[in-house]
């Protein structure tokens, strides 16, 4: 069979493919077909192999096999033709470029998409039909990694797929000879597959790619990081999410890592009902991390919920609002080390400007200068700054610029403090939705105007959900700003805590994260209004 007339024939079974409830009778006729005509003649095997070289994904639903026990409780047989859905081809494709580019890659994704499968055939087929090349699968725990007879650890799935493969694709491997503990072997390609767990994984020598299944889990991370940056010119991680604290979240939100987002959505084999079945059965919370890939839903005390902060991108276009009103920025100074200086610039209620840089105190002039400029490059009409720690000597270096400024004749900036540890403002007052003033509520001005945000992000969640609203309390986030993916993580980092007077205080960095120095920012900069406006210091007039 020519190269060509195999592609489109396998093309043509999976276009009428009915992945809800298959007629898998039309996949093994053709399986067999193919295998009795490469047998008839064995000379077209290399230039086969040749073609399954660069179409992996070809190979795999050619001639890969799953086994799943759940389908004989509804009347179907275990054992199932590996035929892939689209967004399977995809992932394949995209893994063996970063392979191809000895780049790193991630992928974030919900349950029960096959990707466990699916790196499992595609390790599989690397090894066979290419010579010399060694694979690394690492998980957290042993059972995952190889138990023997559990279908549910990666090295049994291996010898299971190997089992039901022709002899023609094995790569020399037999199972009473080339089968270990974390071990496969393939005498003819010089191949090989080694297992490693928890800590251990990265310190078996060297490795052609490397597969780390639930990274997210991984008890010391940044000693798997550490050995596997030694080990492997490309490694893949696979993951369902475990909150923002821990370095796979952290490169999935890095703005430059390589990702591919598997989605219970891109499953043609799961459903809305199969989702809202799932949700009914283990809640919202649960849901939210194994289907929704929602890095924030399993940590408790979270200020503004991730599902709130994925709402409000462009939320002023999905409710037809244009806006209008203040154009003002807020500046979060850096501490030293791994924090950056953080700028966010506001127009009404749409967050529309994000700019981050490095520099702590030695270059604060710089990082004012900085705030000066990009005030007068997105035409806003000044700042809050955080005049906390590091951010206090902000006050003297502004002046200085808005003196030379006026001496230029530019225009003035208006240039306001922001103290996150001063008083409660209107401490009288009831807040809203509850039966507490806000100095009974608030241990001090950073945690009112932290729940003064989560309000507006509620507002914009409930008008979307089609209730009436307040126009003027909504939030929007733009979705062309760059850092809009690391905005959205910090903006759900933050966390509540009691203080011993039994007040809600902001806990803005749980377990050590980096400080969310974005989030802080878009907290100032809404920090203006229902009675929380900062009167402005104004250092110069110009």
């Amino acid at each position: 069979m020519a190269q060509g007339a195999l592609a489109e024939r396998v093309e043509r079974i999976e276009s009428h493919f009915d992945w809800r409830d298959a007629d898998l009778r039309p996949v093994l006729q053709s399986r067999l077909d193919r295998l009795r005509m490469i047998r008839d003649k064995p000379g077209m095997l290399p230039s086969l192999r040749a073609y399954y070289r660069d179409h992996l994904d070809d190979w795999i639903s050619d001639w890969g096999m799953t086994y799943d026990p759940r389908n004989v409780a509804r009347g179907r047989i275990a054992d199932v033709p590996f035929v892939l859905f689209p967004k399977q081809r995809e992932w394949v494709q995209w893994a063996v470029k970063n392979w191809r580019d000895l780049e790193y890659g991630g992928t974030p994704k919900s349950r029960d998409v096959g990707i466990s499968w699916l790196f499992v055939a595609l390790s599989l087929g690397m090894a066979t039909l290419f010579d010399g090349v060694t694979v690394g699968w690492g998980s957290f725990k042993q059972d995952k990694v190889d138990k023997p007879g559990d279908i549910g650890s990666l090295f049994e799935k291996g010898r299971y797929y190997l089992d039901h493969l022709p002899t023609e694709f094995r790569g020399g491997y037999v199972r009473e000879d080339d089968s270990r503990e974390r071990l496969l072997r393939f005498p003819a390609s010089r191949s090989s597959i080694i297992g490693e767990v928890g800590d251990n994984i990265g310190r078996g020598g060297r490795t052609s790619i490397y597969f780390v299944d639930e990274t997210a889990y991984l008890e010391h991370d940044t000693i798997v990081d550490m050995a596997l940056s030694k080990n492997t010119q490309c490694r893949i991680d696979v993951s369902s999410v475990r909150g923002m604290q821990n370095t796979f979240a952290e490169r999935m939100h890095d703005g430059i890592s390589r990702q591919f987002v598997f989605h219970w959505r891109d499953n043609p084999m799961f459903t809305q009902a199969d989702y809202d079945k799932f949700r009914a059965q283990w809640g919202s919370v649960t849901t939210a991390q194994e289907l929704d890939i929602d890095y924030a839903a399993s940590v408790e005390g979270i200020i503004i919920p991730s599902e709130w902060v994925q709402e409000a991108i462009d939320a002023h276009k999905k409710l037809n609002l244009t806006p209008s009103g203040i154009k003002r920025a807020a500046l979060d100074v850096a501490d030293q080390g791994r924090d950056l200086n953080a700028l966010i610039g506001r127009y009404g209620i749409l967050v529309h400007r994000c700019e981050t840089w490095s520099g702590g105190g030695s270059y604060l002039y710089e990082t004012t200068e900085k705030a000066f400029l990009y005030c007068d490059q997105w035409q806003l009409d000044g700042f809050d700054y955080d005049a906390d720690g590091m951010g206090a000597g902000v006050r003297g270096d502004a002046a200085r610029i808005s003196t030379r400024r006026r001496e230029q004749r530019l225009r003035r900036i208006d240039v306001g403090e922001f103290r996150g540890s001063a008083a409660v403002l209107n401490p009288d007052r009831r807040v809203e939705g509850t039966d507490r003033t806000a100095g009974d509520m608030f241990q001090n001005l950073k945690a009112q105007s932290w729940y003064n945000l989560m309000c507006r992000f509620r507002e914009t969640h409930r008008a979307l959900a089609g209730h009436p609203y307040d126009a003027d309390m909504i939030v929007s986030l733009d979705s062309t700003m760059p850092a809009l993916a690391k905005l959205c993580g910090e903006l759900s980092q933050p966390q509540w805590k009691i203080s011993g007077t039994g007040k809600l205080m902001v806990d803005k960095v749980p377990d050590g994260k980096a400080s969310p120095n974005m989030a802080d920012a878009v907290m100032m900069v809404f920090a203006q209004q229902r009675g929380l406006r900062i009167n402005p210091v104004i250092l110069t007039m110009g």
